[in-house]
């Protein structure tokens, strides 16, 4: 039993393994620079040697004005065999390798160790390569769940990494109940999980600034899918993932925007639901300026959601468990809207502010 629970353990891995772009992450982080001066940031789901959120706060440690940077790195985590790894690292965490040793990255400073008058990649080489304190092993897996790891994550101020999107709700639940602030990655579909909507109803979690629609560069041995995967000229290959978006506890600009509501509500174009006490509002830029009542929206309605204009009720792939017990319509169906007698794709049911 435990050699299968390994194998599948190893199998998820691989199919978590997406390394996000680093033009992806500096479009977001843009928004954010506010946050980080004088803290810690823990990437605990990159491999420093290829995660580009590793480079990212390497890169601008100082004019980030960081305390700290700490990346680790899971056992298996495979080595790249193209173009993307930040440097070539030194055994025994080289290519030679088919998977990494479990180590850590810890930086304090970043100076300009070659007197070029400038700190980049270069700087941050030398730094690991010539003090001894930068990169050491871990005595674990380096597993986010691992008590080594959740020692480092005690330490942390701020976390920002694209974790294993299968262990999603666990990897935010641990995060929660350590009180940290997070900007991560995840499915948009995450959002009507009942752990995590209860967390953006209770303002405690909210959508990013920027929707991420970007390419994942995935390792040489990722199952080939659909017109979503393809390989490009150097050999990498690519996954798109056309329903990611950030997640975070950080505040942004963007959270109390307004929307403009131009629409003017009538029962021919806003079909109630069957089972609902609801109307449908198939585009969120079609929600009616002049209805009070409850509406049910895309999810991608929360790329725009504030907080101050709208009130969140609940999810309707979610209806059964009692949460919108009191806006239910007699019907044999709650796990989706019905209109007609036709089921729709989940919605979100929310309600104007006055």
């Amino acid at each position: 039993m435990a050699g299968n629970s390994n194998l599948h353990a190893a199998n998820k891995a691989k199919k978590d393994e997406f390394y996000t772009q680093l033009s992806d992450i500096a479009n977001e982080l843009k928004h954010y620079k506010q946050h980080f001066a004088g803290k810690t940031v823990f990437c605990n789901c990159d491999d420093p040697y290829e995660s580009n959120f590793f480079k990212y706060f390497a890169l601008n440690f100082n004019s980030l004005g960081l305390k700290k940077l700490i990346a680790t790195c899971y056992n298996g985590s495979p080595v790249a065999d193209t173009q993307m790894s930040l440097f070539e690292p030194d055994e025994p965490y080289g290519k030679p390798q088919k998977t990494r040793v479990p180590h850590k990255i810890i930086i304090t400073e970043v100076p300009d160790a070659n007197g070029d008058g400038a700190t980049d990649l270069a700087d941050v080489e030398w730094l690991i390569k010539n003090d001894k304190n930068v990169l050491t092993t871990l005595q674990g897996n380096g597993d986010f769940r691992s008590a080594e790891c959740i020692e480092l994550l005690k330490e942390a101020d701020i976390v920002v990494t694209n974790p294993p999107f299968s262990l999603f709700r666990e990897y935010v639940a641990q995060l929660v109940e350590y009180g940290k602030c997070f900007l991560i990655l995840g499915n948009m579909n995450a959002i009507t999980y009942k752990e995590i909507f209860k967390l953006i109803k209770e303002n405690k979690l909210w959508l990013g600034s920027c929707l991420s629609y970007s390419a994942f560069q995935v390792p040489s041995d990722y199952e080939e899918k659909s017109n979503r995967f393809w390989i490009d000229e150097t050999g990498q290959k690519w996954r798109s993932m056309g329903n990611i978006c950030w997640y975070t506890n950080l505040d942004i600009k963007k959270r109390h925007e307004e929307m403009d509501l131009y629409k003017t509500y009538s029962p021919e174009e806003y079909p109630k639901y069957d089972n609902y006490d609801a109307i449908e509002v198939s585009k969120t830029a079609n929600i009616p300026v002049d209805y009070s009542g409850y509406m049910g929206v895309p999810i991608t309605f929360m790329d725009k959601y504030n907080p101050e204009q709208f009130e969140l009720i609940w999810t309707t792939d979610r209806g059964g468990d009692g949460m919108l017990d009191y806006i239910k319509l007699p019907h044999t169906r709650y796990d989706a809207p019905v209109v007609k007698g036709n089921g729709l794709y989940k919605r979100i049911i929310i309600r104007k502010k006055q």
